[in-house]
Order: C-alpha cells, then sequence, then structure tokens
C-alpha cells in the first residue's frame, strides 16, 4: 500500500505535499519522499520511517518549488531504504512514483 499526492501552487509546494502525505500516515508505509520543481530542475528528498523523518530532512535541505509530488511506501520489492524509496529519478528532469510492482522495469530501464 502507497500513497500519492501531487499539487501546483503559487506559493511552496512543500507544506502542502507533507501535509497531504500525514493525511495517509493511517495506511501505513515505511518511508517517504517526495519532489518538487525549482526553476526548471527538480529537487528530491526521501527518509525511511515516518513522515516526520521527511519533514526534519526537508527542512533542513530548504526543498522548495511550485509543483511536486510525494510518496509513501509500503516496501513489496527490496529492503525499506533512502535508495528504494520514491520518487525515482531519471536524470534531474523526471521524478517517478507508482503504486505497486512494475514487473517490467528492466526493459524499461534499459531503454
Amino acid at each position: 500500500m502507497c500513497g500519492i499526492v501531487a499539487g501546483i501552487a503559487e506559493r511552496n509546494i512543500v507544506p502542502i505535499l507533507l501535509e497531504g502525505l500525514k493525511r495517509l500516515e493511517y495506511r501505513g508505509y515505511d518511508s517517504a519522499g517526495l519532489a518538487v520543481n525549482h526553476g526548471g530542475n527538480i529537487e528530491r528528498c526521501r527518509a525511511v520511517g515516518k513522515v516526520a523523518s521527511l519533514v526534519a530532512k526537508a527542512d533542513t535541505a530548504n526543498i522548495h518549488g511550485h509543483s511536486g509530488i510525494a510518496h509513501t511506501r509500503w516496501a513489496t520489492h527490496g529492503v525499506p531504504s533512502e535508495a528504494n524509496a520514491h520518487p525515482h529519478m531519471s536524470g534531474d528532469k523526471i521524478a517517478v512514483v507508482h503504486n505497486g510492482i512494475i514487473e517490467n522495469y528492466q526493459e524499461i530501464r534499459d531503454e
């Protein structure tokens, strides 16, 4: 099970995304992350554990932007870790989250 929140705002989207994740905590998860568009580049922050850990990490990293996506993950493949937490990145221009298992991930990655 996971939770996905996304938004666009005239103000900093990070507090909105984090509040959305807090409202999804009851669903269960082992890690959380977010990615925001800042000046055409994506800033990402991920943490293992509670959303509170992500909040602290995002505050320290001073992440901000006007559009973004956030995700809570319950591991079905791979161990709970920051590397396995979403969003996943392709360079610094694309951030992806998903719910479920992408069976052909290796083929997609190889392309």
